[in-house]
């Protein structure tokens, strides 16, 4: 699983190269929404393996909360900063809570 992540994020990184060294005028608009979208799949991918598994199982912990925390303030456009010190601020209270 962690070796198919890194070979994918190594292929959308060459995209993003590519699309440095590649004259403008090759790149077709069925291309550039293609690399956008393997961009946004992958990082929804590593959030869900980040968040719910731990030791090679499902686990529902702090970060769950946590993370729903995350995209509520990214819904309301909060500054970047702000929501991880929120989220961060929910999983500690919770993991010193017990949960």
């Amino acid at each position: 699983m962690t070796l198919t992540v890194i070979l994918a994020s190594l292929a959308v990184f060459s995209w993003k190269i590519l699309g440095y060294l590649i004259p403008q005028k090759w790149i077709t608009e069925g291309i550039r929404q293609f690399s956008e979208r393997v961009t946004v799949v992958l990082m929804s991918a590593l959030v869900a393996v980040q968040t719910f598994v731990s030791a090679n199982q499902v686990e529902f912990d702090a970060r769950v909360p946590a993370l729903g925390v995350a995209a509520i303030l990214f819904a309301l456009k909060v500054p970047y900063i702000v929501v991880v010190i929120a989220a961060a601020a929910v999983a500690g209270s919770l993991r010193a809570l017990g949960f």
